[in-house]
């Protein structure tokens, strides 16, 4: 093979790998076809998002899409956007519902709800179709102690100018459910609630219940009332038994306190008791050493045994003849 042939090969292998460079880096196949789609941009401006590391379908394919729909949006704009960590796609789609539905929604503003977190599409379809929700059952109490038991459904519409910052959807039923238990908790018996269960969706409207959040409270409407427990009478039943406790309590505290005292005299009895036994028992010693220290006479010891015999004698008679086992002389048999 000649030199001239080697180089005209070589030639043509370059040749072919720049096209395919080309073809690989720059997008010309999504130029034609923006081009053909009325989008005007530059070969540039798409090899500028591949040197951004930004893909350019993300933001050409959306673009295609709003020019096609009469939106008047810019590549730097969809761009900024994607490189904020944005979702294009959903936001074009989202301003072209919006234009359709003649709901006034700026790029900024939709770029700043998908950027905050919330679906901007969904919002924009729920303005235009508003939302139900449903409670789960709600249970509050009347007056006269009965339990009423509400489930509601909320029809609500998303408020776009407070998509960024308003509550959500848990917020909507925490303030309709307290207002719902308030209203029963009004009611004097649950038989008015029965009666007119569409007094608690006026009273709870009135309330302004959707300040402050995302959404716009079109209606609220009770899907069902139920009749719960007598909470007053079971509240009056524990009541009770918690004084019946007090009471039981109470008194076995007394009981306590009797036996305790009970206790304390009998201690103090037997104490004495026990002090008159010493006493008695030191009598003879005494009487003894009276005796032999000659302070007492064999007279007077005959005259206190006589006093003695009398004073039992008379203490029979007292009891009806029968002897006294705890008495004096007993122990001194």
């Amino acid at each position: 093979m000649s030199t001239s042939t080697v180089s005209v090969l070589i030639i043509a292998a370059l040749i072919i790998i720049a096209i395919v460079v080309l073809f690989t880096f720059v997008p010309i196949m999504l130029w034609v076809s923006a081009l053909s789609s009325g989008v005007r941009i530059s070969i540039f401006t798409l090899i500028g998002m591949r040197l951004r590391r930004v893909i350019p379908r993300r933001v050409i394919d959306p673009l295609i899409k709003a020019t096609k729909a009469g939106l008047d949006l810019h590549t730097n704009q969809l761009e900024s956007h994607y490189l904020a960590g944005g979702n294009v796609d959903r936001v074009v789609n989202a301003l072209i519902a919006a234009h359709r539905a003649n709901i006034e929604l700026t790029f900024e503003r939709a770029a700043a709800i998908d950027l905050a977190g919330r679906n901007v599409l969904e919002a924009v379809q729920m303005s235009v179709n508003p939302k139900v929700i449903e409670t789960p059952y709600i249970a509050g109490v009347a007056i006269n102690g009965i339990e009423v038991k509400v489930k509601a459904r909320i029809t609500v519409r998303a408020n776009i100018d407070r998509l960024v910052g308003g509550a959500g959807e848990e917020t909507v039923l925490a303030r309709v459910g307290e207002g719902v238990v308030s209203t029963i908790g009004a009611s004097h018996t649950h038989k008015d609630v029965l009666k007119n269960p569409d007094a608690i969706s006026k009273t709870v409207l009135q309330k302004g219940l959707d300040a402050g959040t995302a959404f716009e409270i079109l209606s609220i409407d009770i899907a069902d009332v139920d009749v719960g427990k007598n909470i007053g009478a079971f509240l009056q039943t524990e009541q009770a038994e918690a004084d019946k406790n007090i009471a039981q309590a109470k008194a076995e505290e007394r009981r306590a306190m009797a036996v305790a005292s009970e206790q304390e005299m009998r201690a103090r009895v037997e104490e004495m008791r026990a002090k008159v036994v010493e006493a008695e028992s030191e009598v003879p010693l005494a009487m003894a050493t009276a005796l032999k220290e000659g302070k007492l006479g064999v007279m007077d010891y005959m005259n206190y045994n006589n006093i003695k015999a009398d004073t039992e004698m008379r203490h029979s008679f007292g009891n009806n003849g029968e002897s006294d086992d705890n008495s004096s002389g007993d122990e001194y048999k």
